[in-house]
């Protein structure tokens, strides 16, 4: 009996820590764009921007990474340090070819350099087509400029969510664990 509850033990603690790991608070690099604490990030050099995007025609969600339909698309990008007020930011979109070499013939839509007092920048670009394209921020103070790249999709739909892929197998290795206990106990009967 006691060797069935070691066991029964052992797979509810592999299972509490296989979702456990998957529900952990996290944070996704996607080049210079990164989800942290329920919010969109991207670096530029030292300095950081919040990140949202949204798609008026489809439900509005907004989205951190990969765009998930073709169409319009905004995209806000909100200064978090005040150090970026009086810099420029430029942004660019470009086709994803793996080469930058001639960024006038694959550039898809920029915003030329510009100081945004307002701390705020807004982008309106509707996407045509489905394709792998790269965002180009690039902030320039002083001296040195950075340049935050971070590649996405277009039209590759939303992708399915962690619980959706998690909770099928987290039901299936419950039901096994059951079923073995279940027929351990058929073929040992417990002694009264």
């Amino acid at each position: 009996m006691s060797a069935r509850i070691a066991a029964m033990k052992q797979i509810v603690l592999t299972v509490l820590l296989a979702a456990s790991v998957m529900f952990t608070s996290q944070v996704q690099a996607h080049g210079g764009l990164a989800l942290a604490d329920d919010m969109c990030v991207l670096t530029v050099g030292p300095y950081r921007m919040h990140f949202t995007g949204y798609q008026p025609l489809s439900q509005e969600e907004e989205f951190c990474e990969d765009i998930p339909e073709v169409g319009k698309t905004v995209i806000a990008l909100d200064y978090i340090q005040e150090e970026l007020r009086p810099l420029t930011t430029e942004v660019r979109i470009i086709r994803d070819t793996g080469s930058e070499e001639n960024l006038d013939a694959i550039t898809v839509y920029h915003l030329p350099p510009k100081v945004y007092p307002s701390a705020s920048i807004n982008i309106e670009h509707t996407f045509p087509e489905k394709g792998k394209f790269v965002g180009l921020v690039t902030v320039t103070g002083g001296a040195q400029d950075y340049v935050s790249r971070f590649p996405f999709s277009v039209g590759e739909g939303r992708p399915t969510p962690k619980i959706a892929i998690i909770a099928p197998i987290v039901l299936v290795i419950a039901a096994g664990a059951f079923f073995m206990m279940r027929s351990r106990s058929k073929t040992h009967p417990t002694a009264a």
